[in-house]
């Protein structure tokens, strides 16, 4: 991507991407304003004085936007707020912190999506790369912005997660090495409530490949499938599957291996030696290991780093066991497809919490796991209306609680011992908390005040 023109930025958002974002285009001599419809932290309004650049909060003045030579929208803004449209038709360029950052990035980049498990193999490529010695950073939708990163850090290379809403504003960005774990339904209230507007969000991240670079895709995932078999894909291709072997690419094995073969060698790992368990976690493995072979990454850093890596905080967390009772704490489950994996993966009975901001969930896709693994059901949330009538007929127990004490303490009251309590809200977190991270940790706090 070649280097832009220096003017006057609006930065939509005051949050990780948008102070990224400010610091690096004062770096490059834009005049910048940071406009933030909520409350800005006191955290991040120290970071703006600091850098002596314009910013207002509780407001987006469309005035302002308008003076704009560029505007940089946090992924969090939805394109159909009042300012977005109004900048849109006044003809202004909006892009996303991702796109900006690429604009001054020389390093080569990974980039990671798919509705689930994009955090936990984005986490686990970077432990790859950096074990072999690599100079790599970590960004995107984890960690310090990609725009920060890019103003501060000479990197070679960087693993990038990218979520739907980061993608929909990039246009010129170009992966080195694109993955695309899977497309289930997630966030469709974002894209009005059509699986294909969604869809066609998530392949943005092969837009604007070339042949020199790498599609590592879920060969399993029929949405995934169907499109590269229709679709002119210019990249090298390297899927991946848990039943059909490929010479190039990765795949699961009838002895419990995984096999990756890329540039005519093959790797061999039992699954049973992978850090990361579940057949879930079979397939993050292999996105992980087929993209660092194709680095040349030596077999034996590749093999070490996939046991033992320790996975992200708030995804399938032990948090504590008390009076016989495990609590579990999944609070990155913010969608029904993910909670499917953490249910799937339990072997106790189990007080389920579940609940949030639905996003338009389908939860008949949970029914026949609830009735093999759910005792009973606690909803957190301020309306939990949808998700009681969806599990009313599965005549299992149920309640509403209205703070994570609560949750916990009915967990507690329900579970016996040898029985689990699991925190995976297949919802987002935004009605009583600030984001999952918060509730996971409310959780967290609550479990250990028993």
């Amino acid at each position: 991507m070649k280097k832009i023109q220096s003017g006057h930025i609006v930065i939509l958002g005051a949050g990780e991407s948008g102070i990224g974002t400010a610091i690096l285009a004062k770096k490059y001599g834009w005049t910048v304003f940071v406009s933030d419809f909520g409350a800005i932290s006191e955290k991040f309004k120290v970071s703006l004085v600091d850098l002596e650049v314009n910013w207002e909060e509780n407001k987006h003045s469309v005035d302002e936007l308008l003076r704009a030579d560029l505007i940089v929208k946090s992924p969090g803004i939805s394109p159909k707020v009042a300012a977005v449209v109004a900048a849109r038709e006044a003809g202004i360029k909006v892009i996303s912190e991702i796109e900006f950052a690429g604009y001054y990035s020389t390093a080569k980049t990974i980039c990671i999506t798919g509705s689930n498990g994009k955090t936990t193999s984005a986490l686990l490529t970077h432990h790859i790369l950096k074990n072999a010695g690599l100079n790599v950073g970590l960004a995107g939708n984890i960690g310090d912005s990609y725009a920060k990163q890019v103003a501060e850090n000479a990197y070679d290379w960087f693993v990038l997660e990218l979520s739907s809403f980061q993608l929909d504003d990039m246009y010129e960005f170009k992966a080195d090495i694109a993955v695309l774990l899977n497309i289930t339904p997630d966030h469709l209230d974002r894209y009005d409530n059509k699986m294909e507007n969604y869809s066609a969000s998530k392949f943005r991240i092969i837009q604007n490949q070339t042949e020199d670079d790498w599609f590592i895709y879920n060969f399993d995932d029929p949405i995934i499938s169907s499109y590269v078999n229709t679709s002119d894909i210019k990249a090298k291709k390297a899927p991946f599957s848990l039943t059909k072997e490929f010479d190039q690419g990765g795949y699961l094995n009838d002895n419990q291996q995984i096999i990756i073969n890329t540039n005519k060698q093959q790797f061999t790992m039992s699954i049973h030696d992978l850090a990361l368990k579940g057949k879930h976690n079979a397939q993050n493995s292999l996105a992980s290991g087929i993209t660092s072979r194709i680095l040349e990454i030596r077999k034996e850093v590749v093999r070490e780093s996939l046991s033992d890596f320790v996975n992200v905080e708030h995804r399938l967390e032990f948090v504590a066991k008390v009076h016989g009772i495990e609590f579990i704490n999944d609070s990155k489950a913010t969608n029904v497809n993910s909670t499917w994996f953490a249910l799937e993966s339990m072997d106790k009975p189990t007080v389920w919490i579940v609940g949030g901001v639905d996003k338009g969930n389908d939860y008949s896709e949970l029914f026949e796991l609830v009735k093999d693994k759910v005792k009973a059901i606690v909803c957190l949330g301020k309306d939990n209306n949808k998700i009681m009538e969806a599990f009313a007929e599965l005549d299992i127990e149920l309640y509403e609680a209205g703070s994570a004490l609560e949750a916990v303490a009915y967990g507690y009251r329900l579970a016996s011992k040898d029985e689990s309590v699991l925190l995976s809200p297949a919802c987002a977190s935004f009605d009583l908390f600030e984001n999952y991270e918060e509730r996971g940790n409310a959780f967290k706090k609550a479990v250990r005040s028993l």
